[in-house]
């Protein structure tokens, strides 16, 4: 059944600016002064969103029973209900909680890595954005999760499903990492 008309998730025009936009209406001839007068506050705008603090909440601790038995995933054991310690999910999860966020996931360009549709990621705005680390990165305007590739002066972005290409990106295009993934958390 086809549904037209109304608020479709992912549709709409894509922001260049990072954050939603307020349409506003201008006589035509003045249209490209404005957009050269944006062009020239770029690196201000940018210098303020960097000062801007991300909004924090201290995590309440979410102590539950770690078991000493390790669960093989072969052939059963006998049960060990030996409790070995509490673990804390979010000291396990975050290392960073004033800069880290989640991000849930669409499309299946990461099943390689066991990032399937749905998933909700753990993103770490402090960490090192290396070649070989897992990120989120902003392309043209454009969202995405992907491998972070950097070699001989080339700065790929790669997919972990062989149905998608890996993203070229030449010199001067406009990316932005916004943090590097560190724990996926799936459900069953």
């Amino acid at each position: 059944m086809f549904r037209h008309g109304g608020k479709r998730s992912g549709a709409g025009r894509r922001c260049k600016y990072g954050e939603p936009t307020q349409p506003l209406r201008v006589p035509r001839s003045v249209v490209q002064d404005i957009e050269r007068w944006l062009g020239e506050q770029a690196p201000i705008l940018a210098s303020i969103r960097e000062s801007v603090r991300w909004p924090t909440v201290t995590p309440i601790p979410l102590e539950l029973a770690l078991y000493a038995a390790r669960i093989p995933a072969g052939y059963p054991s006998p049960v060990d209900d030996l409790v070995e310690n509490q673990i804390d999910l979010n000291q396990h999860l975050i290392r960073h909680p004033e800069a880290t966020f989640f991000v849930k996931v669409s499309g299946d360009s990461m099943l390689g890595i066991g990032i399937h549709p749905g998933d909700l990621l753990v993103v770490d705005r402090l960490l090192e954005a290396t070649h070989g680390k897992v990120v989120i990165a902003v392309v043209d305007n454009e969202l995405t999760v992907k491998r972070l590739h950097c070699r001989n002066g080339q700065i790929r972005l790669l997919a972990e499903n062989e149905d998608y290409p890996a993203i070229n990106l030449a010199e001067g295009a406009d990316l932005q990492i916004l943090g590097v993934v560190t724990n996926v958390i799936h459900s069953l």
